[in-house]
């Protein structure tokens, strides 16, 4: 089987018929329908049959053109990649995997703001922890970044050794829950879980199958069995409904200035254990310059969320009544 081949099926299969193909493709009709049939032979199927009409593609041939399709557009984009432009420099590549978390955004759009090579291809993509893991276990990402708890630990530690993945703690929080900021909750020191019934409770979505400790929220066991739960799967959607209803959800209670209109605020949680985030990569394996960069400006972000939110939770506290 050749790309050349390929083409003869996929450019019959678009002009309707071999005479056709042949004219646009500058080539015999007899050459078309030899080289065509040596394949058909080869794998032991039929592409199409032949009528006065033109051509009809069978069910084994419509199947294999989904095939053929997709392998000649993975052939041009490899000849645009490396082709005329084999003798430029490489692009330089990055890419980050985290859960729902905007000081990670913040920390990569710091990475764009700190300027790039002429040529760069770089990625963010924000996904359950679940992904994440598997995102640094299969190289899709440089880094990942999830969070620990006292309850969580043991069971993502075994899944990260089973991985050869290694988690790095960048910094302990509180954990919080998220609310509006004209929320019954707002403006208390802390809340304890007893405080939470009643309130409607907002969860990421995440694969069946996977385990509650590999939530995007913190855990607390109140909320295996909430009485009204809502499931969302993106970051704007869940705060959208937290600045617009009396939903709360639960995390590390990070906010970063930038990204926030105030509509939505945070509490600390009463009597947890500290949500720890941090980030992950191979074990052993040799982080890129620019890798090194990112975490840098990572730990920097954090830094900035952990003082912003504190600033923010004492001016509420300090205007709530009594």
């Amino acid at each position: 089987m050749t790309f050349q081949q390929l083409t003869y099926v996929v450019e019959i299969f678009k002009c309707g018929s071999i005479n056709k193909a042949a004219h646009k493709l500058v080539l015999s009709q007899s050459g078309i329908s030899t080289a065509v049939r040596e394949l058909e032979e080869e794998l032991g199927i039929q592409f199409f049959v032949r009528s006065n009409r033109g051509v009809e593609f069978t069910p084994e041939g419509e199947e294999f053109l989904s095939y053929a399709i997709s392998l000649l557009e993975q052939k041009r984009r490899i000849e645009q990649l490396y082709g005329e432009g084999r003798n430029a420099a490489a692009p330089v590549r990055f890419s980050v995997s985290t859960q729902r978390y905007p000081f990670t955004e913040d920390a990569f759009l710091r990475l764009l703001r700190d300027g790039a090579d002429s040529r760069y291809r770089y990625a963010i993509k924000e996904t359950g922890m679940d992904a994440v893991i598997e995102d640094v276990y299969d190289r899709r990402s440089d880094i990942g970044v999830i969070f620990l708890t006292d309850l969580t630990e043991k069971m993502i530690r075994r899944l990260l050794d089973a991985r050869d993945l290694e988690f790095h703690e960048v910094a302990a929080v509180p954990p919080c829950i998220y609310v509006h900021k004209d929320h019954p909750l707002a403006g208390r020191d802390a809340v304890r879980e007893e405080d939470l019934e009643g309130f409607p409770y907002v969860s990421f979505e995440h694969a069946q199958g996977v385990a509650a400790d590999l939530s995007e929220e913190y855990q607390m066991m109140s909320m295996k069995r909430p009485d009204r739960c809502i499931t969302v799967n993106d970051r704007a959607t869940m705060m959208n409904i937290l600045s617009r209803t009396d939903a709360f959800t639960t995390g590390s209670g990070l906010l970063v200035e930038s990204f926030i209109s105030q509509a939505v605020v945070t509490v600390p949680l009463a009597g947890q254990a500290s949500f720890r985030i941090g980030w992950i990569v191979p074990r052993g394996g040799r982080l890129s310059p620019l890798a090194e960069h990112f975490i840098g400006l990572l730990e920097q972000s954090v830094a900035d969320s952990i003082r912003f939110t504190q600033e923010l939770h004492r001016s509420l506290t300090q205007k709530a009544p009594g």
